[in-house]
């Protein structure tokens, strides 16, 4: 699948990180759709079946990206898509724990773009 055929979703409680993150994919031909919440997140890909692949911000109020990756995970509905953990807390372990709970793969912020893309094109 070509990038610019790819569908990304970006939750993330920060509307700067959104703005940001959705501007540089946007210029690359992704179609970006955006979620401030992990739960306005999880409707949004139970109601468009066009979305590739996720980028999960994993420290928000309400529900972490933990709680939704686990929900994510058990709806058959939504359980295949592939989920990146984007996290401020770059600490030993934190990946591992991303992956554990799980997440597809990882990326700390601030957000190394080449990286980031690299990961992007592996699913």
């Amino acid at each position: 699948m070509k990038e610019s055929q790819k569908s990304v979703l970006i939750i993330d409680d920060d509307s700067r990180n959104i703005f940001a993150l959705k501007a540089t994919l946007v210029s690359l031909g992704y179609t970006c759709y955006t979620a401030l919440t992990a739960q306005e997140g999880i409707d949004i890909l139970l109601n468009n079946k066009g979305i590739k692949i996720v980028l999960m911000d994993m420290m928000m109020p309400e529900m972490d990206g933990y709680e939704a990756i686990n929900i994510i995970r058990n709806n058959d509905k939504i359980s295949f898509l592939p989920i990146i953990a984007v996290t401020a807390q770059a600490m030993v372990g934190d990946r591992e724990k991303c992956l554990k709970a799980g997440a597809d793969d990882y990326v700390s912020k601030p957000i190394n773009v080449d990286e980031l893309l690299g990961k992007l094109n592996k699913y």
